[in-house]
């Protein structure tokens, strides 16, 4: 897009790099760290999976409803004060993970973490990086996000290193410590300023400049329990969570069904190819998507990806390489979009004011109902067992429930699409 190609020189841009900073360390502790855990303390306890995925479900569920009452906690305590406490709760939180000594412990922690995680995610980003981008928004948000791609690439090892090398405890306490003066810092120096008390414009744009990107006139407010009864809204918001249920529900399962046929080894490098198609192909979105274009239906194309990824991935049949390969492929590609493409359909389906709003909302909504899809895809994958003499990765139920779930997403984006 022409406005994300504008002079570096914006200060916008610093914000963009910071809050992909806020969201490598929001998702690498808030996200990749959780499903570690319940592996590490499940082992070092003896505790049964279900409760420690309990406490899983406890610490998103608390992101998601945090994430939804970000707008409120920014206007009242402004965003670089809700970013430190974000990040000192999720410190207490994953050191909470490392020390807990009984189930109740656990839970507390998990309330923490994730509080800490709803300041740091999807929301958290959106809500940092929109007012100094309208024109540019997509490339910029895209290259935010990103971040959070990137927090799993690192992570995700560094957290078996670390919690192998010298103890879950002190691990957990290095680690929130780096991330706590990371984001103290970066809160202080850079979140702490707004369009307004530099006196700047969206995109960098002179002042008195026409809106870049303005609301279709058509667009009226929608104030209190309005917006609920609002069909765009009831459909980005289910869209939105319908793709992400399928998204997180198949992530859960993917690497231990790549490994009968891969190996241990290679089933994390296509883990990692799914990450790096993501970064791929939300980057290429924001960049190359016209100004005009109908962003319900870009919205559409990550999840036709996903969903042929699906497809692949269950006529491979848990042994053909060259198609698990080619479904990681289709599925990573249209990975970065369900998350980063809502709000930016957002911007130009309500008015600026409620943009925020929405978006939150959304975000948080579609964070409640993922957190339980692991579980669900689980008992998918149990009740819907290959016949005896199937390869072991053979899972056609769980890549059919995905698929089902992307294309009743795909039809939810279509449904809101003014007639």
């Amino acid at each position: 897009m022409s406005g994300a190609r504008q002079a570096r020189g914006f200060y916008g841009w610093r914000v963009v790099h910071a809050a992909f900073v806020l969201g490598l360390f929001g998702w690498g502790l808030g996200f990749y760290g959780p499903p570690i855990f319940l592996g590490v303390i499940h082992e070092a306890r003896g505790w049964p999976l279900v409760l420690i995925s309990a406490a899983v479900s406890v610490h998103f569920f608390t992101g998601a409803l945090t994430g939804a009452n970000l707008p409120a906690l920014h206007h009242r305590l402004g965003v670089a004060w809700v970013t430190r406490a974000g990040a000192i709760a999720m410190a207490l939180g994953i050191i909470g993970w490392a020390l807990a000594g009984a189930p109740w412990q656990l839970f507390v922690a998990a309330g923490l973490s994730g509080t800490g995680w709803g300041t740091m995610s999807a929301a958290a980003l959106n809500a940092i990086v929109s007012p100094w981008f309208a024109r540019g928004r997509p490339a910029a948000l895209g290259m935010a996000y990103n971040g959070g791609s990137v927090g799993g690439i690192i992570f995700s090892p560094l957290w078996v290193a670390a919690i192998s090398g010298v103890g879950f405890p002190l691990a957990a306490t290095l680690i929130a410590v780096v991330m706590v003066t990371t984001l103290w810092l970066l809160a202080g120096r850079v979140f702490s300023r707004t369009p307004q008390s530099m006196n700047l414009t969206a995109d960098g744009d002179a002042h008195g400049a026409p809106a870049a990107v303005a609301a279709p006139p058509w667009v009226r407010p929608l104030p209190g329990a309005l917006l609920w009864r609002d069909r765009r809204f009831v459909t980005l918001c289910s869209g939105m969570t319908l793709g992400l249920f399928a998204q997180i529900g198949l992530t859960a399962h993917l690497y231990s069904l790549l490994v009968p046929a891969l190996g241990a080894q290679q089933a994390g490098l296509a883990m990692g190819l799914v990450t790096v198609m993501a970064i791929a192909g939300r980057t290429l979105l924001g960049w190359l998507m016209p100004m005009g274009a109908d962003r319900r239906l870009v919205g559409c194309s990550g999840y036709l990806m996903q969903l042929s990824g699906s497809v692949v991935l269950m006529l491979a049949g848990g042994t053909s390489i060259p198609l698990l390969l080619a479904g990681v492929v289709l599925f990573g590609a249209g990975f970065g979009s369900a998350n980063s493409f809502p709000p930016l359909i957002a911007q130009v389906e309500f008015v600026p004011q409620e943009v925020p709003r929405v978006a939150a909302l959304i975000v948080g909504i579609a964070q409640a109902g993922y957190a339980i899809a692991p579980v669900a895809f689980g008992l998918i994958r149990v009740a819907g067992a290959p016949a005896a003499g199937a390869a072991p990765g053979a899972a056609p139920a769980v890549f059919a429930a995905a698929a089902l779930l992307q294309g009743l997403a795909i039809v939810a984006f279509l449904s809101g699409r003014r007639r």
